[in-house]
């Protein structure tokens, strides 16, 4: 199994950044039939094969997800789209 842990600095407040990471997990839903809740600061999401939390903090946010067996040969891509995601919603 391998992970992925990011963490990216913003400077939104918390709301714009509550709204950032809604609107992201929004079109992961769409395209990849994933599920998604908050629970407080931090939004979990799975799927098959994903298992994976963004933690809203005041000057960053952290991604974690947990990739099952077919999806950790895909780390390295799932890794950069995902760091250009948070450059695009959170520069």
């Amino acid at each position: 199994m391998a992970t992925i842990d990011i963490v990216h600095d913003h400077s939104k407040t918390p709301a714009q950044a509550r709204k950032a990471v809604e609107d992201v997990a929004r079109k992961l839903a769409e395209r990849f039939d994933m599920d998604y809740a908050w629970d407080g600061d931090t939004m979990n999401f799975r799927r098959s094969g994903v298992d994976g939390h963004i933690a809203l903090l005041p000057s960053q946010l952290r991604v974690t997800a947990d990739l099952g067996f077919l999806l950790s040969a895909m780390r390295g891509p799932i890794e950069s789209e995902i760091r250009r995601v948070l450059g695009e919603k959170f520069a």
